[in-house]
């Protein structure tokens, strides 16, 4: 073996790892490795791995983000040092809330000036340890392929997430000899994949015996991959069970399913959340019983044994006691448990009186929204906006904020990995960079980011990278003036006193977008909707759309802070518990 330097063995390291896209910004201390990445360019011409030139280091990481959840491969990101990785930070953060599998690498001040102040320099790796599943800094080359290879494994296996490779620029000049290590076995992390059988039987035994079952889903389901989403589905059937899921969890059911009760939580469903309160057994399958879906604990589903399926140890009673705890792949596990319950030719339970009294939760339609006419309701746009675009399934995206909620409950989805948010951090800006990553994994979908004009500006630098790459990615702007999410809580916590929530100055939109080479649209009145929502579809490049919505709409149903999660303000007239005579005679 001839010697390489590290920047050639890192770039080597990520072709054996299949990484065909790199989300990056140069600098200084990472040069050596954009120039191994030109060389392999042009050494391997269309076969060299892909960068993509974001505006802005955060953006680079939620591309990452965007594409690791629209394909299930792992994102990559390459930044500078100093502001590039303190930039980073936030995208970081996100991920490791959210499990998402990212290895980011960073340049450091060579070894020598480590610790000296000296210029771009920043403890990358005690920034980052709270941050990432783990980081390392490379100090010796010989060491770097090893390492990179290790990440890949520790980012991508047991819960997803982050991964930080710090490397000083002396590293990445010297010289070692590279070999493709062979399968990864860390010393120490190893996660538990497959469950315990015993653990299985149990739990099917406490499904088929259960009276009120339902099955409360999460994210592990979707990071477990398609054939998860799929026996789901199959368990959902063969028990009768309701389903609901958690915001990261949306699209493991169908929301087209008879079955699915929407999602539930802080701005879930009534039926959802009183399904929860009132079961006698909770099926947790990779959901982490986080403040968002729990409310007040001491009255979270008081009457129910709860199930915990989760791949993080850590994450089994850490919130909520679990009557059963199962380690494991929440794939495998439900895989398992439809194994057990055929094979034991369990009957399909008799849950008809179950469903009796989700009914009548449902006849209150609680998604429900008043329309005068004369204004756009956000609701609106966004059930206009799936009708229109619900044949060709798109991927969407969101920023953070009413209208990321709007879209939770009003955009049906059927399919997983279609649903690309942030859940956990709740970071404004992740919306437009995450299309521009899920379109260039997916460079034949349709990719539609639904923002707020508040959200959008955090990252709308990025509307250059689309032109630059020739995206056709879509950007659907629910435009209420405000920081609505903001707004809301001032008007139902704070007497109305709208400190700072007003967005003051906020540019044309049509004309920004047409200055970075998009196509604008402006959307004002109730009848323009439908007809510009299709001049958006039927642009074949990146389109903006500027969408004005009534401004002082509010986001119901709301559970609101350290209430429970039954107690619930509706949107009729904005009190807990409001139904009609035909909803209260079927409860």
């Amino acid at each position: 073996m001839t010697e390489k330097s590290g920047a050639d063995i890192l770039v080597e390291a990520l072709t054996d790892l299949g990484v065909e896209v790199v989300f990056g910004y140069p600098g200084g201390a990472v040069l050596p490795i954009y120039d191994a990445l030109f060389k392999n360019g042009a050494a391997r011409g269309d076969r060299a791995i892909r960068h993509i030139l974001v505006r802005h280091e955060q953006a680079a990481t939620h591309a990452a983000e965007g594409y690791a959840r629209a394909t299930g491969k792992p994102g990559v990101v390459l930044v500078t040092s100093g502001p590039g990785a303190t930039n980073a930070v936030t995208g970081i953060t996100d991920a490791l809330m959210d499990s998402i599998p990212m290895v980011v690498i960073t340049g450091q001040v060579p070894t020598t000036l480590i610790g000296s102040d000296a210029f771009q320099e920043a403890d990358t790796v005690g920034i980052t340890r709270h941050c990432t599943k783990h980081n390392y800094l490379v100090k010796d080359p010989a060491r770097l392929g090893d390492v990179v290879h290790e990440a890949f494994h520790i980012a991508t296996s047991g819960r997803p997430g982050p991964v930080v490779i710090d490397i000083p620029k002396d590293v990445q000049v010297a010289t070692a000899k590279y070999r493709k290590p062979g399968p990864i076995q860390h010393k120490t992390y190893r996660p538990q994949v497959k469950a315990e059988r015993s653990l299985i039987e149990a739990a099917v035994d406490m499904l088929a015996a259960a009276e009120r079952p339902i099955l409360y889903t999460g994210g592990g389901i979707i990071n477990a991959g398609p054939a998860a989403s799929q026996m789901l589905r199959e368990l959902a059937r063969i028990t009768g069970a309701p389903v609901t899921s958690t915001l990261m969890g949306l699209g493991a059911l169908p929301a087209s399913s008879p079955q699915w009760l929407g999602m539930l939580g802080m701005h879930g469903t009534y039926e959802a959340n009183h399904a929860m309160n009132q079961a006698d057994l909770i099926v947790a399958i990779g959901a982490r019983f986080d403040d968002r879906v729990t409310g007040r604990l001491d009255a979270f589903a008081p009457n129910a044994r709860k199930i915990h399926i989760d791949i993080d140890r850590s994450s089994i009673n850490k919130i909520v006691r679990a009557d059963l705890s199962i380690v494991a792949d929440a794939g495998r596990a439900i895989e398992d448990m439809v194994l057990v319950w055929k094979s034991r030719q369990h009957p399909k339970p008799d849950l008809s009186e179950w469903w009796r009294r989700i009914d009548g939760w449902r006849a209150v339609r609680c998604l429900d929204f008043p329309e005068s006419g004369a204004e756009i309701m956000p609701q609106r746009a966004i059930r206009a906006l799936y009708e229109a675009t619900k044949a060709r399934a798109p991927i969407i995206t969101t920023e953070v904020g009413q209208h990321q909620m709007w879209a939770a409950q009003h955009f049906g989805f059927e399919a997983p990995n279609k649903w690309l948010t942030s859940g956990g951090l709740g970071t404004m800006g992740y919306g437009l960079p995450a299309a521009i990553g899920a379109q260039i994994g997916n460079p034949g979908a349709l990719v539609i980011d639904i923002a707020g004009e508040a959200s959008i500006q955090m990252n709308i630098q990025e509307l250059a990278t689309a032109t630059q790459y020739r995206l056709p990615v879509k950007i659907f702007i629910l435009n209420n003036e405000y920081m609505g999410m903001v707004r809301q809580w001032q008007e139902l916590t704070y007497e109305s006193r709208y400190a700072e929530s007003y967005s003051d100055s906020l540019p044309d939109f049509v004309k920004l977008g047409e200055a970075y080479g998009w196509k604008g649209i402006r959307i004002e009145r109730p009848d323009q909707l439908d007809a510009g929502i299709a001049d958006m579809l039927a642009h074949d490049g990146p389109v903006i759309v500027d969408c004005m919505v009534a401004k002082l709409a509010n986001c119901f149903p709301m559970i609101p802070s350290g209430a429970a999660h039954t107690d619930m303000i509706l949107q009729a007239n904005e009190v807990s518990g409001t139904m009609d005579d035909e909803a209260k005679a079927l409860v």
